[in-house]
């Protein structure tokens, strides 16, 4: 055992209620929903990235990455467990994963108070192969805690929650050590989604093509891994994962979760696949609005515009009994811009790396409404990372060039041509549910871009994709200074991760010959 482990003394510990004890504890904070789903409201409406720290203790912190002392977090530790050995605690194992290859045993103490915390990370994870065996995984959580701090030592394996009682803590406290577990053994954790699209090649012949996206929040990535892109018959999409994968060195990918935690701001019937999953009696919800008499508004943001939802994958249209992927055979990254970005660009493995890195958006009024329209970047699109940011987009860059069948593409679901009061036109989802679909197809035909060195579509079947070309809603001169200008940014942006492989850096800079894509057109 690490020594920063410990073991965990309390006055009472109940071992691994079930759900519908958890749900009956939680009672008191409940207002059931019209379809008879638990509803709660937290007095903290979304992560505390200010107040979370990775222990400094044989991990080299990364850029974006706040560190505590060794010795600090030891004496919260201290304290926190002199607390506990008056409490009532509530004590639930839960298995990261599936396959033998990535199966982690997580343990979650609480305090007995907060049992909706633990209700619905239940549904999130699957049964323990043995809830008595030495976990890989424990987060210790305390939300009554006076002061706000969350820290995590990655080599033991465990996390302290304190003073915050948003169910996203304990969610992503296990997925964050997995993914550091994974990076460890030569893999790479990845804040993704992923499916299988069933398509008919242009042969004919039926061929499954797995996807990983990666999106920020507002993107989009929920709903194109969840979307059916309109297949029938032969065709068709299973649904894997919406949040974390673990993409190993040979291109496979294994899940991690039982769950979807969703973000219920804009659910309605036309999301038909979320929605009647959510409107199921096994859902859980948190800060959304639920009137006395059960009536919900899901798009109501008088509590928050932070709203989610926990839903089971068994409850959700397009999901089976696996959570990995045999390969990742085309990877994209989810951007929602709105001037010079195509709706889809097919990527080298190098751009693909510095696309990784930059992890790109721009701020909707959803997240920080008063840097609406500004860029926002997070390597990854992963604030999860512990450790080396540059080690990262090594190591994926590596991955992709051991793997040369994997396609890596940039998906914009914002909207291009934005100049003065003209908007732009907007990237429709049909556009980007019908790309990704031919995508998988392989009927696609590219051509270079001169400015960026990727390339962009000429056709694409079943969408008109000459109104989604950016070149067409500006002069030469204004084009290329919204080229210069983002460039500038990005070149700041990597500018800061010391130690990223110069051909990562490089694949932005249009005077550096980049080589096509695979099956690209020059």
């Amino acid at each position: 055992m690490h020594s920063f482990r410990r073991p965990v003394e309390a006055k009472a510990i109940l071992d691994n209620p079930s759900l519908s004890e958890l749900r009956e504890l939680a009672r008191k904070d409940e207002r059931t929903t019209e379809y008879g789903s638990a509803s709660y409201i937290t007095n903290v409406r979304s992560r505390s990235a200010k107040f979370t720290y990775i222990v400094e203790d044989g991990v080299k912190l990364g850029i974006d990455q706040q560190g505590i002392p060794l010795e600090k977090a030891m004496a919260i530790a201290d304290e926190v467990h002199r607390y506990l050995r008056d409490q009532e605690l509530i004590r639930v194992d839960r298995r990261m994963g599936l396959s033998q290859g990535f199966s982690l045993h997580c343990r979650l103490y609480i305090s007995k108070g907060y049992a909706r915390i633990p209700y619905q990370w239940q549904n999130m994870l699957f049964e323990p192969v043995n809830k008595d065996e030495e976990p890989d995984l424990i987060s210790i959580y305390v939300p009554e805690w006076p002061e706000r701090i969350i820290f995590c030592h990655p080599e033991a394996g465990v996390t302290y929650i304190l003073g915050t009682d948003y169910f996203g803590e304990c969610k992503k406290s296990f997925l964050r050590k997995a993914m550091y577990y994974q990076k460890n053994r030569g893999g790479i954790g990845l804040h993704a989604g992923s499916k299988v699209i069933q398509v008919k090649d242009k042969d004919g012949k039926r061929r499954e093509v797995g996807f990983i996206l990666f999106g920020l929040s507002g993107t989009g990535k929920t709903t194109l891994t969840m979307h059916d892109h309109d297949l029938e018959g032969d065709e068709g999409v299973a649904i894997r994962q919406d949040d974390v994968i673990m993409l190993n060195p040979d291109g496979s990918c294994f899940g991690t979760e039982n769950g979807f935690y969703i973000k219920t701001d804009g659910l309605d019937e036309s999301q038909a696949v979320l929605y009647n999953a959510a409107i199921s009696p096994q859902a859980i919800f948190e800060n959304i609005m639920v009137l006395k008499d059960g009536t919900v508004f899901f798009d109501n943001k008088e509590l928050t515009s932070n709203g989610r939802g926990v839903v089971l994958r068994s409850e959700v249209i397009g999901t089976d009994d696996k959570i990995d992927l045999v390969r990742a055979d085309r990877i994209i990254f989810i951007t929602r811009r709105d001037d010079v970005v195509p709706a889809v660009a097919k990527l080298s493995a190098e751009q693909a790396a510095a696309f990784f890195m930059l992890g790109e958006s721009i701020e909707t009024s959803a997240g920080d409404p008063t840097k609406a329209g500004q860029a926002k970047r997070q390597v990854g699109t992963n604030p999860f990372i512990v450790g080396s940011e540059a080690e990262e987009g090594n190591r994926f860059l590596e991955i992709i060039r051991k793997n040369p069948g994997i396609e890596c593409y940039l998906l914009n679901t914002g909207s291009v041509g934005k100049n003065g009061d003209f908007p732009g036109v907007k990237i429709k989802i049909k556009d980007s549910t019908t790309i990704m679909k031919q995508i998988a197809r392989g009927v696609v035909r590219w051509q270079e871009d001169p400015d960026w060195g990727y390339l962009v579509p000429v056709e694409v079947p079943g969408i008109d994709i000459k109104p989604l070309d950016p070149h067409r809603y500006y002069s030469l001169d204004e084009y290329d200074r919204r080229n210069a200008k983002l460039r500038e940014e990005r070149r700041v942006w990597l500018a800061k991760y010391t130690g990223l492989k110069a051909e990562i850096v490089l694949a932005i800079e249009p005077e550096v010959p980049v080589k096509a894509a695979a099956g690209g057109k020059r």
